[in-house]
């Protein structure tokens, strides 16, 4: 335990002499944190649209200003040449609203009226927006001027739960913390496993009397006490800058992010043992760290929505559940009793990579 804790020691005073490390830690991870925060946007707004009006009447001019107020679209009266042509094809707009004339007439005699709507689905995901749009701003046209011909059996109340605001930044900043607090305490502890490679000191170490685990545990303890500060930090920037706080009881995610943490800090080792030189060792940590966090923990897409069978590949990646986690905690507040097997999963994942660091340590341990 004392040779343990002196390695721990060691590291974090190189830890607090190296500037660029220390910015590494906190100026990178606060930049990514705010870069996600504010740049990722999973809801399409401001789409631009263009309407076309052959009509004179009220009702059309209700219509147009019912899309026009619709915050999704960034909408445009549209006077020149057909808009298929001229506005959809030259990428001006993303989808093109005609009312035909006699509009508002053949409403106002009782007759079925019919108005056109183009849209680009370039973008499978930006159509179907438009598409849903469209519709919801006509149900709520044909409601207003009393247009349904036969009164409906029930009415749908919908209320939005956990998030009735519709706050973006709910969904987003709690997945941007747990990808900032993976890659970066794993980079951290891979760059200084590497390092003692690089210098030459790994000899040093092969030659004393220090076992695997004492040299591997000290490296972790230190970079666990600065993943730690690093998630302090970052949480309390995202609180400050995002407005978001904890709903329910904390200590699921007190507990999941310093499980959480150790995991990653863990995961770095074992790349750190791994690789010989400092770029290898970032690359690694890329790709199957940053990667994997960011495309396959559920934080840009819904883990339902990846296909076979990289479906079955997000179970093994830490960040899936810890996104999971820190949603519940800043969104839902499930508590221990929706939480309680996050931690475990959290738990066997920093044993796993611990051991695995371990045992590649040691091997090289009896190859010197």
């Amino acid at each position: 335990m004392k040779k343990l804790l002196s390695q721990c020691k060691k590291e974090l005073t190189q830890f607090g002499r190296d500037k660029l490390t220390l910015a590494l830690a906190f100026f990178l991870p606060l930049l990514s944190l705010l870069l996600f925060g504010y740049g990722v946007r999973l809801e399409i707004k401001n789409i631009s649209l263009v309407v076309q009006n052959f009509d004179n009447g009220t009702l059309s001019a209700d219509l147009i200003d019912r899309i026009f107020k619709n915050s999704q679209f960034d909408a445009h009266k549209w006077n020149g040449k057909h808009p298929l042509e001229s506005a959809l094809d030259t990428g001006y707009a993303k989808a093109a609203v005609i009312i035909p004339p006699e509009f508002s007439r053949e409403i106002s005699s009782g007759h079925q009226a019919h108005f056109q709507v183009f849209v680009d689905a370039t973008d499978v995901n930006n159509a179907r927006v438009i598409k849903n749009s469209i519709i919801g701003t006509t149900n709520g046209f044909i409601a207003a001027n009393h247009l349904a011909v036969n009164d409906p059996v029930f009415n749908t109340d919908i209320r939005l739960w956990f998030n009735p605001g519709r706050k973006e930044s709910l969904y987003v900043v709690p997945g941007a913390l747990a990808v900032c607090l993976w890659i970066y305490p794993s980079l951290l502890a891979a760059l200084a496993m590497v390092r003692e490679k690089e210098s030459g000191t790994i000899l040093q170490v092969y030659a004393s009397s220090i076992t695997a685990v004492e040299f591997i545990g000290g490296k972790v303890l230190a970079y666990l006490i600065v993943g730690i500060l690093e998630a302090v930090f970052l949480i309390s920037t995202a609180m400050l800058c995002f407005g978001i706080g904890f709903v329910g009881d904390p200590t699921p995610y007190i507990l999941g992010a310093l499980l959480f943490v150790l995991t990653a800090v863990s995961f770095g080792t074992m790349i750190g043992t791994r690789t010989n030189t400092q770029s290898s060792a970032v690359q690694a940590v890329a790709t199957g760290g940053f990667t994997t966090a960011l495309l396959l923990s559920g934080y840009l897409y819904p883990i339902r929505n990846i296909v076979y069978p990289l479906s079955y590949i997000t179970v093994l990646v830490p960040a899936r559940w810890f996104v999971q986690l820190s949603r519940d905690a800043f969104v839902r507040g499930g508590g221990w009793s929706y939480d309680w097997y996050l931690p475990l999963i959290l738990a066997a994942s920093a044993i796993f990579f611990f051991q695995i660091a371990r045992k590649n340590l040691s091997k090289m341990q009896l190859q010197a």
